[in-house]
């Protein structure tokens, strides 16, 4: 697949994945509320698959915006700039969550389907390749 990352700089940018998590999950646990917060909260990016009830497309746009490191850079910012203990708590689940996500190899998405992310295929794509 044209676009996706393959070999050594996969594995990279997989631990990269985890170090974020690591670092957000040691983070948390100096800065954050309870672990049950963390775990409740965790998940709420992927409710951006709900995009792809529209289409590919859309689907990608969504799941990007809630899985790119962009949005999670300017909640911290805002919570470092108004010393909000919720937009840093958010911050800290966000990163995480992010983090997971690539150390499982969920990357970002291109438009021709879930399947079709900037590490690689993944599901019924990876299978058609």
């Amino acid at each position: 697949m044209l676009g996706a990352t393959t070999g050594k700089v996969k594995i990279v940018l997989r631990l990269e994945g985890l170090c974020v998590l690591a670092a957000s999950a040691f983070a948390y646990s100096k800065f954050g509320t309870s672990w049950a917060t963390f775990f409740i909260w965790f998940l709420l990016p992927d409710i951006s698959f709900l995009g792809y009830l529209a289409g590919s497309k859309v689907g990608a746009v969504t799941y990007n915006t809630a899985h790119s490191y962009i949005g999670a850079v300017a909640c911290l910012a805002f919570s470092l700039a108004s010393s909000s203990q919720l937009a840093l708590v958010a911050s800290l689940i966000w990163f995480a969550h992010i983090g997971f996500d690539r150390a499982l190899g969920y990357g970002l998405k291109y438009s021709q389907g879930f399947g079709f992310t900037h590490l690689g295929p993944i599901g019924k794509a990876a299978k058609e390749v």
